[in-house]
């Protein structure tokens, strides 16, 4: 059993079969690629069949208006071309970009920093000595001269300052 073709699906596949090849030399003049160059001519013919109503049957009247619509259609193409970022082929350019992950360290650290500024000099030595020289309790005490119970408790009270110093710049909650 046969499927009954409608007059609109006649004139399109007419369209597409008097018109195409113009319609991609066409639009290769401004995309030098084949296979978006043959996508744009779908979306032309797409155009036109939504808007079939239009069409003039005089040959010559069709064939510019599909290519006033290809016209459009190729300038929307380049449009939204140019509003995309562009990738950079440039292997020197894109690892000298941070990773997001040195992004966030680097944001991690100027918190971090900060937090330890608001501590008293007492606190900031031993968190410098314990947490960033990585020293013991025995080896810190000794370079700032102070007793290792001295030391350890600076630690505590320094970490729970830290807490209190994150929480009000909104790190913590």
């Amino acid at each position: 059993m046969r499927r009954r073709v409608s007059p609109d699906e006649e004139l399109m596949t007419a369209l597409y079969t008097e018109h195409y090849a113009v319609l991609l030399s066409f639009i290769l003049r401004y995309v030098h690629d084949r296979h978006r160059a043959e996508d744009l001519v779908q979306e032309t013919l797409l155009r036109a069949w939504k808007h079939i109503d239009h069409l003039d049957p005089e040959p010559g009247r069709t064939r510019s208006y599909l290519l006033t619509i290809a016209r459009n259609v190729v300038t929307n193409a380049w449009r939204a071309e140019q509003r995309r970022p562009h990738l950079v082929a440039d292997e020197a350019a894109v690892n000298a970009m941070p990773s997001a992950d040195n992004v966030d360290r680097m944001v991690e650290g100027w918190l971090v920093a900060e937090a330890i500024e608001r501590l008293s000099a007492d606190h900031q030595a031993v968190v410098r000595a314990m947490y960033y020289e990585g020293q013991s309790v025995a080896d810190a005490a000794r370079q700032l001269s102070v007793p290792e119970g001295t030391v350890k408790s600076r630690a505590y009270y320094a970490v729970r300052a830290l807490r209190t110093v994150f929480e009000e710049m909104g790190v913590l909650r």
